[in-house]
């Protein structure tokens, strides 16, 4: 006999597309330990999510900002989430310091609160100055301008909510399935999820200019941690926003 669904059931909401972001690739390599790139760590870490994501969820569409080692303009990565109605923006990076620092962070948008936050916001932004033409394409923006982070941080958007239920469970992950030390869920104006439309997270899954991070991020079963925490933190986020029986 032929079920049909209740209208409760037929209306309810479903994560259908994700987009997928490896930070950097081709010209800009982003920050490096003494072998490792963050944008080769990052893309490992994006593929081996994906694929999970692929086949946990067969129904849900996996977009790839890129999979390979090719440069991608910071407005061009959010326009492809844009395009393809995305229900959920994830970007992965690594993260550069002083040799002692250490842990992962997770990243809303939203107005930072110390300098060191400001600062990997700057760190991240600094991209555009490799793009042609990015004070057009991005309204006047200098990533070198304190006053401009700052005032560019301000910005709320409708998704904070979203974005930050996803980016604690992200971190609770990291800190328990993963086991990895955290610096926490953090907030700072970054360009990636402000042009992004809907709820979006930036994860900096460890410093490669530490020694012992490095060396953890660059081998394969320590990006198939980070992308297994990530992934488990997603399937958390998905079935919390769509309800009904746990999967």
């Amino acid at each position: 006999m032929l079920e049909i669904a209740s209208p409760d059931e037929a209306n309810r909401y479903r994560l259908r597309t994700v987009v997928l972001d490896a930070g950097h690739g081709g010209k800009d390599i982003g920050c490096s330990g003494k072998s490792a790139h963050e944008a080769d760590v990052a893309l490992a870490i994006i593929l081996d999510l994906g694929r999970r994501i692929k086949e946990g969820y067969p129904g849900v569409r996996v977009i790839y900002t890129r999979r390979t080692d090719v440069f991608v303009e910071l407005d061009e990565r959010a326009a492809i989430a844009n395009r393809n109605h995305a229900d959920l923006f994830i970007s992965v990076h690594c993260n550069a310091g002083p040799h002692a620092s250490h842990g992962t962070e997770v990243w809303c948008m939203g107005p930072h609160k110390t300098e060191a936050n400001l600062g990997v916001a700057k760190r991240e932004n600094a991209v555009i100055l490799q793009e042609k033409d990015y004070q057009r394409r991005y309204d006047g923006f200098n990533p070198n301008s304190p006053q401009g982070n700052i005032l560019f941080s301000l910005f709320q958007s409708a998704y904070i909510t979203n974005s930050l239920r996803l980016a604690q469970r992200v971190d609770r992950h990291f800190r328990t399935s993963v086991g990895r030390s955290s610096r926490g869920v953090k907030q700072a104006g970054f360009i990636v999820l402000w042009k992004s439309t809907m709820p979006s997270i930036l994860v900096e899954s460890g410093f490669l200019t530490n020694p012992t991070e490095e060396n953890y991020l660059g081998n394969k079963a320590g990006q198939q941690a980070i992308a297994g925490g990530i992934y488990r933190a997603f399937r958390e986020y998905k079935h919390d926003l769509e309800g009904g029986p746990a999967e």
